[in-house]
């Protein structure tokens, strides 16, 4: 039996009620289709930045670098400023691993409504590069505390960097419907931007099938909002990917069911999965928190380690759930935490015996913006391919370092 070992970060807030979720979820796929987990837990986060002043441990990134991924709850405490948190556990985890891709698809699931009214069909994927760009320690502040107090802050774009980004959004593009769609400011920004249109070009040479559209960030947000349906891939520096993954994310009716994967696509290293909404500590421990973004983040590790059957399997049980109206109230919704997490589950061992059968993509087009109905599960990412061809290699025993 395959055996899979994942570190789990719950972290924060409302983390600590939808990772225990999810993780049941994830084993009860697993014993259904024949292979396991060992969950490694960590207590990192602002409790133990309380503690002793750190998010996680002087050797935190050597506890986790032999997994097979990383699976993440939220980060965020009132009392502890965004950018310790942020510095302090994400970003170096995301750097050290090298996860360069930062991945969020975007679809309407049964019953969630979006607040555009012709957005039935919405099915889109940010890629991100998310480790260099505008997210750098480069800067400083001078003359602090007085009035000519000035502040810098360096944007770092790299030739490899790009490259890199853009295959993977390329190939991902190639294997969906061959649009891909890259945001830049080059019109304002007169280095970086017109470099990384100059290498996203470069790169696109090799991808004769896809179709790259570069838009100013500025109209790509109108379009969003005005033509979501038309927009399928998009490639992103870090600042704006991560501004238009959460744009996205709201067309598609709430940021709390959207899922990101921050990945090393050649498997040299762990990947992270976790939910696009923060730690929520407004509502945290009542048992309400929405816990279908981290069940979604969970799907997709499970297409990046392998098991894109058993994404599949997982995301046709939550939207099945969905479909039957148990949602939590951010929904509309009575149900709690658990209640969701626990539908899932039973409805995972009553599919055990059955055989998955894909299917078709519907072509009928409501006009109610949601998607009651339920969109067809070609996995984690929304399409049939799962993870690019390209980057579909198993990450092997011996090079895990």
């Amino acid at each position: 039996m395959e055996n899979y070992t994942v570190d789990v970060i719950a972290g924060d807030g409302i983390g600590q009620e939808v990772v225990p979720a999810a993780l049941g979820c994830l084993d009860a796929v697993a014993r259904r289709d024949g292979f396991s987990f060992d969950w490694r837990h960590r207590d990192w986060g602002a409790d133990r930045y309380r503690l002793d002043g750190e998010m996680m441990p002087r050797d935190g990134l050597d506890q986790i670098a032999d997994g097979d991924g990383i699976f993440l709850g939220a980060v965020g405490d009132p009392e502890i400023p965004d950018h310790v948190s942020l510095w302090g556990l994400l970003i170096p985890i995301r750097r050290a691993f090298l996860q360069y891709v930062n991945l969020r698809p975007v679809r309407l699931l049964p019953g969630v409504n979006s607040p555009l009214r012709d957005a039935a069909g919405l099915d889109v994927v940010v890629v991100r590069e998310n480790i260099e760009g505008e997210y750098s320690e480069m800067g400083g502040r001078a003359y602090q505390g007085e009035p000519e107090e000035v502040a810098t802050q360096l944007a770092l774009f790299s030739r490899a960097g790009i490259t890199r980004v853009a295959r993977y959004a390329a190939t991902l593009a190639s294997s969906r419907s061959g649009s891909l769609v890259s945001a830049t400011k080059s019109n304002g920004i007169i280095h970086s931007m017109p470099f990384w249109d100059q290498v996203i070009a470069e790169v696109l040479v090799d991808y004769p099938d896809v179709r790259l559209e570069s838009v100013l960030i500025d109209a790509l947000a109108a379009r969003t909002v005005l033509r979501p349906l038309s927009l399928d891939v998009i490639v992103a520096s870090n600042l704006f990917g991560d501004v238009l993954s959460d744009l996205v994310a709201a067309v598609g009716g709430s940021i709390g069911v959207a899922p990101s994967a921050n990945l090393n696509p050649e498997r040299e290293h762990p990947s992270m999965f976790e939910p696009v909404h923060g730690s929520a500590p407004d509502i945290a421990g009542k048992g309400v928190a929405n816990p279908v973004g981290q069940i979604w983040a969970g799907a997709l590790m499970l297409e990046h380690i392998g098991q894109p059957t058993s994404a599949r399997t997982l995301m046709s049980a939550l939207e099945g759930v969905l479909a039957d109206g148990i949602r939590t109230p951010d929904l509309g919704g009575t149900s709690g935490t658990n209640e969701v997490a626990a539908a899932i589950v039973d409805r995972l061992q009553s599919q055990a015996s059955e055989t998955l059968v894909m299917r078709k993509p519907s072509t009928s087009v409501s006009g109610s913006g949601s998607n009651e109905g339920g969109k067809p599960s070609f996995g984690a990412l929304g399409h049939e391919r799962g993870t690019p061809e390209r980057f579909a290699k198993s990450r092997s025993k011996e090079t895990k370092r």
